[in-house]
């Protein structure tokens, strides 16, 4: 049988299925698998999703056509059946199973398989073809525990209060943030949110994700307050004139690419946490194997090494070149070419 996925300039194209998935230039019929601008975009004429991730969906893209789907209920489309799966990156994310002819592909979009309360774990689907994201696809890339980091972010906060300076946590406004919020101590004082957090923390809140209260700095009228307060801003907020507000502050950015020397130092700032909605490079391994998948099919990140990797040990492997970013390299860290070269120079 050909292959049942394959690239066009359009996107990732399931042939019998004539649909396409998480494409770049507008098509007739899209299934995303998660809301990150680049894997959700505008254009498309119907767009499928797991309905968890619907109302977030809606919310970045306004007015489409959207048909959401339960994690794990089938449709059938031009004689493939398709079905949606935990990915476990940020709320509704899904991986796309197809099958035909007893034939099983699955694409994974963008996934982890660390613990988050903000969205459902990630759940490993047989399957004969694989194609998996490779972002922090090299051997470098090991995650501690999320609550050691929880632990972490909370120290900072708590010593910066105590010092009556204000901290300011720069992380992506989908899916980082809600994450970080929710292993926030918020004995330690009040919490804000940057608008575009805000509003996408509200939309976490409607999908039934506990999280602690949090208000906007237009909100405090205490201007003591903003002393002991942890405030939670997306990187482009960084040197606007909204954080002036804050007078005396101290910086940190989330990142799985803080991993790395030198990205703290590009962005200059006092602290830097290593927190990644993406799989490390142990975590892909798991999740390839889970799969009992003979083909493995590669895409944005560190595709050479990946594919290198797998085929020595033992997988039919190879990549598809696509126009995908990194969520958090588009916040303004470095992409996966310059984390390589990071490495290197290690």
């Amino acid at each position: 049988m050909a292959d049942m996925v394959v690239v066009r300039k359009e996107g990732l194209y399931c042939v019998p299925g004539q649909f396409y998935i998480d494409p770049w230039r507008p098509v007739e019929r899209a299934i995303i698998t998660h809301a990150h601008a680049d894997h959700a975009r505008v254009g498309h004429r119907h767009y499928l999703c797991a309905a968890p991730g619907e109302q977030v969906l809606r919310a970045r893209l306004g007015a489409v056509s959207i048909q959401a789907l339960a994690y794990g209920e089938s449709i059938d489309h031009h004689g493939v059946r398709v079905s949606l799966h935990p990915a476990g990156h940020v709320l509704g994310s899904a991986q796309v199973r197809m099958e035909v002819g007893g034939e099983v592909w699955v694409a994974s979009g963008d996934y982890k398989l660390q613990p988050d309360p903000t969205c459902a774990p990630f759940e490993p689907v047989r399957c004969d073809t694989f194609i998996t994201e490779s972002t922090f696809g090299l051997p470098i890339y090991r995650w501690q525990a999320p609550q050691e980091i929880n632990d972490d972010i909370n120290q900072w906060w708590r010593r910066n209060a105590a010092k009556g300076r204000t901290s300011v946590l720069f992380c992506y406004a989908f899916g980082k943030a809600q994450r970080i919020l929710a292993g926030l101590d918020s004995s330690i004082g009040p919490i804000i949110c940057h608008g575009a957090a805000q509003a996408l923390t509200q939309v976490y809140r409607e999908s039934g994700v506990a999280l602690p209260a949090t208000v906007m700095v237009s909100d405090v009228t205490d201007k003591a307050a903003l002393k002991t307060a942890m405030v939670i801003a997306p990187p482009s907020a960084a040197g606007s004139p909204w954080m002036k507000r804050f007078g005396d502050y101290s910086d940190a950015f989330a990142s799985g690419w803080m991993l790395l020397r030198g990205a703290r130092r590009r962005r200059g700032v006092d602290r830097g946490f290593v927190l990644s909605d993406h799989a490390d490079w142990p975590g892909l391994m798991q999740a390839i194997k889970a799969t009992q998948a003979e083909r493995i099919i590669v895409t944005h990140g560190a595709i050479p090494v990946m594919v290198r990797w797998l085929q020595q040990n033992g997988w039919q492997a190879g990549g598809f070149e696509t126009e995908y970013g990194d969520d958090e390299a588009d916040d303004g860290v470095p992409g996966a070419s310059t984390a390589a070269e990071d490495v290197a120079h290690a």
